[in-house]
């Protein structure tokens, strides 16, 4: 191919003084070439001419970091946990420009059960925060941030289109919404009323719509005089002839309740807080949106059946105060974990879950505690409990809640179990009934104990009965009737009240 500098020289020679020059820099090597053509030249010529230089410079524009920018990797919302399906950015660990090594912490993210710290899985640098700290409803599979390799210019960084990601403190709309097209209320029906006692006491009686009266008091009071009027009105009015009707139907008043106290103020809208008729729209976490669907998915799918059983915790509350002066501090709940372990164990028919091809048996004992946060219901779960012992559990229980409450559960301490423990004696609630925590097939519901004067027998060859104070706790076992019937859960009760009262039978560590 003939040098860019001969053709130059051609050039100039073949058009003497009728000769422009254009300049173009040519980027990537910082070299500068002059290409000369003649004006009177035509444009398919001026083409073939310049074709060389043109397609080399083009390929080095192309070509460079500074225009094209540099591609980078995607960092994506992941799946931390089983029913995620969006995630909310807490907090970023790192900022733009920040040297990332695989394992390092780039940001928080809370899931539908906890707030988890997602990792670098690549080395590089943290080129772009796509999704900015305290954003809501990140979907899965959305780019949060942009990372580049190192070495690269992380500035240069080539940023996709993003989709709308919903922000962490949205305010709630405060415009009021049009009334509906078919209302037939009259303008300003939705005005604050004033009625005295006698004209309210009529209406109510009546059913009469207070937005139909005409008021007539001082600053728009509604009277009792005003009330009757209409009421004589109402009476009054004969029932319309059924003739066919010419002209064009008027619309109706809108019918009147024949009982009851009509409905004020008549609808509610986001507006003012504190004014009549308005409310204040709070945003669920995804914590509360999931718990709400699994509870509601729960009470739908599982037939629940319920069962209650009185226990005499006196000989747990007596070990308990004689580990207390050896400084090993249990609490019931620990007792009770354990003797639910423990009757698992001796009835492996309980030990079950259910799935899409139905009744699936567990191999091992995991026991979930349902233990309240700010952002919902968290079940942890302690693992092997029949396996361990009760300072062992103790301290696990104590652990997992503290971290439930910090909201720094790991995926694998709240995923699985296989029965659920919610206990509410604390709070001073005597019994209730829990709802079944799926695909787990039972949750046992423990109240408060309390003392009560009861008949016992003295002992196991005394027929004669005596009166003392027992420690009684009412525990419900809530059981999905698909797995656990009526008969299989009146037993469980039954030995899961022997292992509690006889605690001698829970080792120590």
């Amino acid at each position: 191919m003939t040098p860019v500098k001969n053709r130059r020289e051609r050039t100039l020679a073949d058009c003497g003084k009728d000769t422009e020059m254009a300049a173009c820099m040519r980027i990537g090597r910082g070299a500068l070439t002059l290409i000369t053509y003649n004006k009177f030249l035509s444009q398919s010529k001026l083409v073939t001419q310049s074709k060389y230089v043109w397609t080399s410079s083009f390929r080095c524009v192309f070509q460079s970091p500074s225009v094209c920018g540099v591609t980078p990797l995607n960092v994506q919302m992941p799946a931390l946990s089983p029913t995620m399906e969006e995630g909310n950015i807490v907090k970023w660990l790192k900022k733009e420009g920040d040297e990332v090594v695989a394992g390092d912490a780039l940001c928080e993210i809370e899931t539908d059960k906890a707030v988890v710290v997602l990792e670098s899985s690549d080395d590089g640098v943290l080129a772009k925060i796509l999704v900015q700290d305290g954003s809501q409803g990140v979907r899965l599979g959305t780019p949060i941030a942009l990372m580049v390799a190192e070495g690269e210019d992380w500035k240069q960084v080539e940023i996709p289109p993003l989709d709308p990601v919903r922000p962490a403190s949205a305010p709630p709309t405060a415009e009021v919404p049009a009334p509906p097209v078919a209302s037939t209320r009259p303008p300003g029906a939705l005005k604050l009323l004033r009625l005295s006692p006698a004209a309210r006491h009529i209406l109510d009686t009546h059913g009469l719509d207070p937005h139909l009266v005409k008021a007539t008091g001082p600053r728009g009071l509604i009277t009792k005089e005003d009330v009757l009027k209409l009421l004589n009105q109402r009476e009054k009015v004969p029932s319309a002839p059924s003739v066919p009707v010419t002209a064009a139907p008027t619309p109706s008043p809108p019918a009147v309740p024949t009982t009851g106290r009509p409905s004020y103020p008549p609808i509610t809208v986001p507006g003012k807080p504190g004014a009549p008729g308005t409310f204040t729209e709070i945003p669920a976490s995804n914590v509360r949106r999931v718990i709400a669907q699994r509870l509601t998915l729960s009470k739908n799918t599982i037939p629940h059946s319920y069962a209650s059983v009185e226990c005499d915790v006196g000989a747990v509350m007596k070990l308990r105060k004689e580990l207390a002066k050896e400084n090993i501090k249990v609490s019931v709940n620990d007792f009770i974990i354990k003797a639910v372990a423990v009757t698992l164990r001796e009835m492996p028919e309980v030990n079950v879950t259910w799935s899409a091809e139905g009744p699936q048996a567990l191999d091992s004992i995991h026991i979930s505690i349902a233990v309240a946060t700010q952002r919902g219901l968290m079940t942890p779960i302690i693992k092997d409990a029949a396996n361990k012992g009760l300072q062992e559990i103790a301290a696990t229980a104590k652990a997992l809640a503290q971290k439930a409450r910090d909201g720094k559960l790991l995926p694998e301490e709240y995923q699985g179990g296989s029965f659920s423990i919610s206990n509410l004696g604390m709070l001073g609630i005597s019994g209730f009934s829990a709802v079944i925590n799926p695909p787990q097939a039972c949750i046992l519901a423990v109240g408060s104990t309390r003392a009560e004067l009861r008949l016992t027998p003295q002992n196991q060859d005394s027929s004669t009965p005596v009166l003392c104070t027992q420690q009684l706790m009412t525990a419900t076992l809530s059981s999905d009737g698909r797995l656990v019937d009526d008969d299989l859960a009146s037993r469980f009760l039954e030995k899961f009240r022997a292992n509690l009262e006889r605690p001698q039978r829970v080792n120590l560590p």
